[in-house]
């Protein structure tokens, strides 16, 4: 359900800021076909803000900067002080505004979420529930 899409160029306003974005798709990768598998410098996943609804995102992560802290010394000292990140004014895909507690969703790249159990119409929070990529191999390799 995807393709490859090169940008081509941009216009930006008085600001600076990016206003239109110019681009091309590649026909021969969407997803399943032989071409989708080229290497590519990077990739986004975007969502339109015009078909968007506002959330808040909290990104959890291991409660301690060691394994085992037990036999560590004061276990405060150990606590990861980015054991919970919490993002605002998210852009969701509109149709999580329908979405109820303990509902769970993968967002692409990022990992699997559920909806908090204080989530409502007006004010959407999902919960990271996994992480796709595993920092602590990362920093222990």
């Amino acid at each position: 359900n995807a393709y490859i899409v090169k940008c081509t160029g941009c216009k930006k306003d008085e600001n600076g800021n990016v206003i239109e974005v110019y681009a091309e798709y590649d026909a021969q990768t969407r997803s399943g076909m032989p071409e989708a598998n080229r290497k590519v410098k990077g990739t986004i996943h975007w969502v339109s803000v015009s078909h968007s609804v506002n959330a808040e995102v909290r990104l959890y992560d291991r409660l301690f900067m060691v394994e085992d802290p037990s036999g560590e010394k004061d276990f405060r000292e150990l606590l990861n002080p980015e054991s919970l990140i919490v993002k605002t004014e998210c852009k969701v895909e509109e149709y999580l505004k329908d979405a109820r507690p303990l509902d769970s969703f993968q967002f692409q790249r990022i990992g699997y979420f559920n909806v908090d159990k204080e989530s409502t119409s007006n004010h959407l929070i999902f919960n990271r529930t996994v992480a796709l990529k595993d920092s602590w191999k990362k920093q222990n390799s």
